[in-house]
């Protein structure tokens, strides 16, 4: 085999092997933080100056997990106060785990969450609320075993 031949055959293992990794690069997922992302980078300063404002507080917000279920106690200056908003399971290694609830404190501020449709991993717990006309938000890293 003269070295034209090795030649040709070194390029065509080149172009099958970068083929081959094109391929492999296409089948993989891409999970994006957020499907909105540009509508979310716009609006980020509300969060930045909503989680100064939860800063402020006396306490951080708690959770607390058991068997079946997470507990999510929001900070004492929002008990007995009427509070809306949402939270977010945001699992970083897989967006079908991402899970958002309605929060819907007690007098108490905290709220149960069931376990049975979170799949075991590690979540950032992402809970916006808004009281007395203050937005508030809080980032709270959990791990469901």
């Amino acid at each position: 085999m003269n070295w034209g031949n090795k030649l040709l055959l070194v390029f065509a293992a080149f172009g099958s092997m970068m083929s081959f990794m094109v391929y492999r690069c296409m089948k993989e997922p891409v999970n994006l933080v957020s499907k909105e992302y540009y509508r979310d980078e716009i609006a980020y300063q509300q969060v930045i100056d909503s989680r100064d404002k939860t800063n402020a507080l006396s306490s951080r917000v708690k959770l607390s997990e058991n068997n079946s279920s997470i507990a999510i106690i929001l900070p004492a200056e929002m008990k007995q106060k009427r509070i809306a908003g949402n939270i977010l399971l945001y699992c970083p290694a897989d967006a079908r785990y991402d899970r958002e609830f309605v929060l819907h404190t007690d007098s108490a501020a905290s709220q149960t969450l069931s376990k049975k449709s979170l799949a075991p991993g590690r979540y950032v717990v992402k809970i916006s609320w808004k009281a007395d006309s203050t937005n508030y938000y809080s980032e709270e890293p959990l791990t469901i075993r």
